[in-house]
């Protein structure tokens, strides 16, 4: 529809499109294990997802003994490791996330993914899951390098250009996210944004600093009217 405010839409992935909570909870327990660590409760992981792989390590790493910055890199190897193996055993769209997708699809809107996650980790995620078609661009965050992930504004940038490039004009674009992470990015980089109250949020949701709050996916295209 040619009157919808935005003709882009960018989406972070983990606790925004996608609960990986279990999936990732599984594969920091095995790293953590890995070094004779307690495991941490599935249901307390969400609190410790935000900022890439490294920093969920390190963030578990802090709950079980203290941060071993010696061994981190290679730790974080062996999580990947295994989260890579089995990547979306329990992974799904959040609810009306399809439908919203086809939504803004039937509206003529690209649909784009910036993600903290290691850009390959994120294709195979959204490649298992049959996704990846969806989305106009997928970058993560060592696509531009780790200097330049969020809440830095270079990943959203880099992501209105891209779009920007295959419809040969300006590019209206807003994003979504559930961190401030992604809240400091949208900011930084002059878009609107809309937080989840559903995903990882590192604070209550409507601390975040967006210019929304959803509880649904049925509620992000009023939303987004609403803000524009």
């Amino acid at each position: 529809m040619a009157d919808f405010p935005y003709d882009l839409v960018g989406f972070d992935l983990d606790g925004t499109l996608l609960d990986t909570a279990w999936d990732l909870g599984h594969a920091l327990n095995h790293a953590l294990g890995s070094i004779g660590r307690a495991t941490i409760p599935l249901q307390d992981v969400r609190g410790l997802i935000g900022g890439g792989t490294s920093q969920m390590l390190r963030n578990g790493m802090a709950r079980t003994g203290g941060v071993d910055e010696a061994i981190l890199p290679g730790l974080t190897e062996t999580l990947v490791a295994y989260y890579e193996a089995n990547i979306a055993r329990h992974t799904t769209l959040y609810p009306g996330g399809e439908a919203m997708l086809a939504a803004l699809e039937a509206r003529g809107v690209k649909l784009a993914v910036a993600t903290n996650k290691r850009e390959a980790l994120a294709i195979r995620l959204f490649d298992t899951l049959g996704l990846t078609h969806r989305f106009a661009t997928i970058i993560g965050g060592d696509t531009l390098g780790l200097d330049r992930a969020k809440p830095k504004p270079d990943m959203l940038y880099e992501m209105v250009r891209r779009v920007q490039g295959t419809r040969g004009g300006a590019t209206r674009a807003a994003f979504v996210g559930d961190t401030t992470y992604d809240v400091g990015a949208a900011r930084a980089a002059g878009l609107p944004v809309v937080a989840v109250s559903f995903g990882f949020c590192d604070l209550p949701p409507h601390e975040l600093g967006a210019d929304a709050v959803i509880d649904h996916f049925d509620a992000l295209i009023p939303t987004l009217l609403q803000i524009a």
